[in-house]
């Protein structure tokens, strides 16, 4: 079953695509069904939204279908990673001063936006201006100046705000705290540890202490509801070793396993899941070798707490459940499995490209990934026993589409923190569709950053491209019945 895994890495997109399109086809009952519940969600969803402000009402006014949306997109993005003073100016200067933000002045009802669409406009003409022959552009120039790092400032407070919107809190404790409210509306919980992988074995310490601080945590306010009811706990496991790679598979396995074997024997004690969380393409073997590993030892027999995140954009995503679930009827585990869309697309592309490789790893095609999900959803109601899916998700149509997958089958949904709760709250609780969903929550416990709201922003940028802008594949995009409505899709995820 590895070797098919092996076999799908690279394959034709289009092949491929097709074949699962077969497995993904929804009958005329289903796609009515999944048509008609993404429509009610949407319809209502739109309602709520209407009377939004703050960061949502902004979101929707410069929205990433307009140039305005795109350049403020790219560089909230771009000025994080930026060392230099004078570069970050003169990124200001080129995406600020060509935007039609006169446009947006007064166009929305909430006075946060009209005040950034203003303040824009009134950047942009600052910037736009070079020229020196009259007294008025010398002293615009001088303006000019002063504003940049003005805006500088202005941008990483905007990050702040953002990341007040996507970050939970800054401690576990607080995370906690915060989520007893929705809780009591029907929502569960897991938790993340907000960071990137470890550069150092000083990083790595640092986040293990924080992931088993935070287990404890979690574990007491679970109360031993259990692996479903409870909240949980995504493990990044490159945070936990600086080199994990394929390269250091023997070394990994020396100093890494016996950490995360410990971990999982805290959120055992606790009664609280334990998701292996998603990495880099690359990474998945390695990955998938510590689950093998661990649901395997005879220590956590008879435990149902352990979970995986599968990413359905990427090529071996099918062929990669039908090995979980072989792994779960072999171990006698029922294995959570977190399906989502994908958090890595741009690297992954870029890197194929780097490396000068045959085909790319992950779909070119939003429309083949979907495909793709789907088909993976299916595979996962085939096995009840084998595997609890936990479907990842803010698209209308595919919580429509899972809905009438499912059937019977016990699952339940999953959203980003910031990002999907308007339209669970029209899921979640006896009035609505009756259905569970874990909120999952960042918190930036782990230390290993100075600025975590930044990060987070970029983290939510970053995302929001590699879900709407992918480039057109070679290959014509096969026909796929009961395929995505464009008119019901969100932009993420």
């Amino acid at each position: 079953m590895r070797a098919a895994i092996a076999a799908r890495c690279r394959c034709d997109e289009a092949a491929w695509t097709l074949s699962l399109a077969e497995e993904a086809e929804l009958s005329s009952a289903q796609l009515a069904t999944a048509q008609g519940t993404a429509r009610a969600l949407t319809v209502t969803l739109r309602a709520e939204r209407a009377k939004s402000g703050g960061v949502d009402a902004l979101m929707q006014e410069f929205s990433l279908s307009s140039h305005e949306g795109i350049a403020l997109m790219c560089l909230a993005e771009a000025l994080l990673r930026i060392p230099d003073v004078a570069t970050r100016d003169r990124l200001i200067r080129d995406k600020i001063s060509r935007g039609d933000w006169r446009a947006h002045v007064g166009a929305s009802s909430h006075v946060f936006v009209n005040a950034a669409a203003w303040g824009l406009l009134i950047t942009g003409k600052l910037v736009a201006t070079h020229s020196d022959r009259t007294l008025a552009s010398g002293l615009t120039a001088v303006v000019r100046r002063g504003g940049e790092p003005l805006i500088r400032k202005g941008v990483d407070l905007a990050m702040r705000l953002l990341g007040k919107q996507f970050v939970t809190a800054e401690t576990i404790e607080e995370a906690l705290a915060s989520g007893r409210a929705r809780e009591a509306r029907g929502y569960r919980f897991s938790y993340d540890m907000l960071g990137e992988a470890a550069a150092t074995a000083t990083d790595a310490e640092r986040y293990f202490q924080s992931y088993a601080n935070a287990i404890r945590a979690i574990g007491r306010a679970s109360a031993r509801r259990g692996v479903y009811a409870g909240p949980g706990i995504s493990v990044k496991l490159s945070a936990l070793h600086p080199r994990y790679t394929r390269s250091q598979r023997q070394r990994v396995f020396a100093e890494l396993l016996p950490r995360v074997k410990s971990l999982l024997l805290l959120a055992k004690s606790y009664d609280i899941g334990f998701n292996i969380d998603a990495e880099e393409a690359d990474r998945l073997d390695l990955s998938l070798d510590m689950l093998e590993t661990l649901a395997t030892d005879s220590e956590f027999a008879g435990w149902n707490g352990i979970g995986f995140v599968v990413q359905a954009y990427q090529k071996r995503a099918r062929p990669v459940i039908d090995w979980i679930v072989d792994l779960g009827e072999r171990s006698g585990h029922r294995l959570m499995v977190r399906l989502v869309k994908g958090a890595y697309w741009d690297t992954e592309i870029k890197r194929a490209q780097i490396e000068g490789l045959d085909d790319y790893p992950v779909f070119t095609r939003k429309e083949h990934t979907d495909v793709s999900y789907l088909a993976c959803a299916r595979r996962l109601f085939a096995a009840p026993a084998a595997v609890y899916p936990q479907f990842a998700t803010h698209n209308a149509f595919t919580i429509g589409a899972i809905c009438a997958l499912a059937g019977d089958a016990e699952f339940e949904f999953q959203c980003l923190h910031g990002m999907g709760e308007a339209l669970y709250d029209q899921v979640v609780g006896s009035d609505k569709l009756g259905l569970p969903c874990a909120a999952s929550q960042d918190s930036a416990t782990a230390g290993a950053l100075s600025r975590p709201a930044q990060f987070h922003g970029a983290r939510f940028f970053g995302r929001s491209r590699a879900r709407i802008a992918r480039p057109g594949a070679s290959a014509r995009s096969p026909a796929i019945r009961g395929a995505p409505d464009a008119g019901v899709a969100f932009r993420l995820r």
